[in-house]
């Protein structure tokens, strides 16, 4: 779901309350529009429109897109993928194409007309229980070894980004249970407790989230909540003949017209997709890992989860890989 939050400002309309449904890899539009008669900003080149995007402080803010008349420009990872609807002419609603995990976040359309401004500020999410998956991990490091830009760089490099607080409450509120604490996207450490026990808050506690409150994003080590979502592509274990190493899985993979599979796809291909699979296999970051949707005996009996083996040394062969092929 995206929900979108703006304000008005001088003669400036921005829609409010809106809710869209999206998945990732669809096209979003964020409203943003001149209040009154028909201005035609487009075409006189006296308005200028500026998309951007917010820091999670919003202490910093990038571009995404500025329009003067018939003069238009996007920036970095927006570039070719958003434009400026332009219903009618007081439009200035902000269409992201082929929307990714990273375009979620906080956007303020401005809009600069002589005397008269404005600014809205549009918040991007992608969430739903059908179409999103949070999961926690730790690097080959082991338990608490991640500061919080380690953290965010560790759910990057997994097809995922940092969880916000509301994404872990809602998998918390699905039954998710972790007993070790890891960093969310405001900077505040965390960690869900559907059972309590006495290693995890005491078994007297009350089951919830237990809060560690904001910590120091550079000397504090935690581990770290990643949050995915639904992808394009074909994730699927390679059938081989014998076991591998890790890098004849690496190169097994792509002989196939795929990569080593990263450890966010097979959560989103176990929860989202119902992946189930009994063999152990690599992942791109070296761990070896399962994913069960339908608990038996000697694969994971007493619960659906995504097993983690760990990490073993590289050159062992003991596993097989599981793959992933982007689809366009």
């Amino acid at each position: 779901f995206i929900y979108i939050f703006c304000i008005y400002m001088f003669v400036f309309d921005f829609l409010s309350n809106d809710v869209l449904v999206t998945r990732r890899g669809s096209n979003a539009t964020l409203p943003c529009r001149l209040q009154g008669s028909p201005h035609d900003f487009f075409a006189t080149g006296e308005v200028r429109i500026r998309w951007s995007k917010l820091s999670l402080d919003h202490s910093d803010e990038v571009d995404v897109l500025v329009s003067m008349g018939i003069y238009k420009k996007s920036f970095g990872s927006f570039h070719d993928r958003v434009y400026l609807k332009e219903a009618d002419e007081n439009d200035a609603s902000l269409v992201i194409t082929n929307v990714t995990l990273h375009d979620t976040g906080v956007y303020k359309c401005e809009i600069i007309d002589g005397m008269d401004d404005g600014a809205g500020i549009i918040t991007l999410e992608l969430q739903g229980k059908q179409s999103s998956v949070v999961f926690p991990y730790s690097p080959r490091l082991g338990r608490y070894n991640l500061n919080f830009y380690d953290a965010e760089t560790a759910c990057l490099r997994q097809d995922a980004i940092m969880a916000s607080t509301a994404q872990l409450y809602s998998a918390w509120r699905e039954g998710f249970d972790w007993c070790n604490a890891g960093w969310l996207s405001d900077g505040s450490v965390q960690y869900p407790i559907a059972v309590p026990r006495e290693p995890c808050g005491g078994k007297n506690a009350a089951a919830g989230m237990r809060n560690y409150g904001s910590q120091n994003k550079h000397s504090n080590h935690y581990d770290v909540f990643c949050f995915t979502s639904d992808y394009k592509g074909h994730f699927y274990f390679l059938t081989q003949a014998s076991k591998l190493t890790y890098d004849e899985a690496v190169k097994a993979c792509k002989k196939d017209g795929s990569e080593i599979a990263k450890v966010g796809q097979i959560y989103a291909a176990w929860k989202i997709g119902g992946y189930d699979r009994c063999d152990a296999g690599w992942l791109a970051d070296g761990s070896v890992r399962y994913p069960i949707s339908k608990p038996r005996k000697y694969c994971s009996p007493t619960e659906a989860a995504v097993r983690f083996v760990g990490f073993p040394e590289k050159k062992h062969k003991l596993y097989g890989v599981y793959c992933f092929k982007a689809l366009n």
